[in-house]
C-alpha cells in the first residue's frame, strides 16, 4: 500500500528476449571488447575510455542473487565503466542510451521531460521501450560509454564474481537513477 492506503497497482510486467552481445549490437551503447593477441598494438579493437575526473579503480565484485529482473536503471555522467565475468560465464545487462543534456540542449526546447540529477547533470529518463537487454557469453567484457544507462550485471548463478573498471567514487558521486517501477509502473523481466 501506499501512503494514502490504497492499494498499489501490481508493475507491467515488460519481458524482453536478450541480443547476443557483439561489437555491431553493442555499438550504441560502448564496446564489446575480446581476446586480443600479446604484443598487438592499441587500436580499435580496445577500449576507449575516459577515467580523466578522477582516480580509477579497478576491482573484483562479488555479487549474488542477482536474479533475472529489474526495476531499476543508473547511469554514469562522469566516466566510462568495463564490466566482465570471471572465468567468463554468462551474465545480462539491461541498456539505453545515453541521454545527459548539454546546457544549450536544455535551453528552449520545453517538450522534454529533462530532469536535473542530484550529481548535477541534466538528462532525459529513459523509456521503458528504450530499454534492450545484452548476453554477455566467453572471454570478453563491455566498456559502456558515458551515461549509457544500465541494470545488472544480472545472471541465473546464485554468485558470480565481476571486474570493474570505473573512477574510486562513481558509485559515491556520479549514480543516477531512474526506477521504472515507480516512474513508469513497470518491471523488466528478462525472457531467456
Amino acid at each position: 500500500m501506499d501512503v494514502s492506503g490504497v492499494p498499489e497497482a501490481p508493475p507491467l510486467m515488460v519481458k524482453l528476449k536478450p541480443i547476443e552481445a557483439t561489437p555491431e549490437t553493442f555499438k550504441e551503447f560502448g564496446q564489446v571488447i575480446g581476446a586480443s593477441p600479446d604484443g598487438e598494438e592499441f587500436g580499435p579493437q580496445d577500449a576507449l575510455l575516459d577515467l580523466s575526473r578522477g582516480i580509477p579503480r579497478f576491482y573484483i565484485m562479488h555479487l549474488k542473487d542477482r536474479p533475472l529482473k529489474f526495476a531499476a536503471i543508473t547511469h554514469h555522467a562522469s566516466v566510462t565503466q568495463c564490466l566482465g565475468s570471471i572465468g567468463g560465464r554468462i551474465w545480462y545487462l539491461g541498456v539505453a542510451k545515453p541521454s545527459i543534456l548539454d546546457s544549450d540542449e536544455i535551453k528552449g526546447d520545453a517538450g522534454m521531460n529533462v530532469v536535473k540529477s542530484s550529481c548535477g547533470h541534466f538528462y532525459v529518463p529513459p523509456a521503458v521501450e528504450d530499454v534492450r537487454i545484452f548476453r554477455i557469453s566467453g572471454p570478453k567484457f563491455l566498456k559502456l560509454n558515458r551515461g549509457t544507462w544500465h541494470a545488472g550485471p544480472l545472471f541465473k548463478a546464485d554468485t558470480m564474481d565481476f571486474y570493474n573498471l570505473e573512477l574510486s567514487n562513481t558509485n559515491v558521486v556520479d549514480h543516477t537513477k531512474h526506477d521504472f517501477r515507480k516512474e513508469n509502473g513497470a518491471l523488466i523481466l528478462i525472457d531467456d
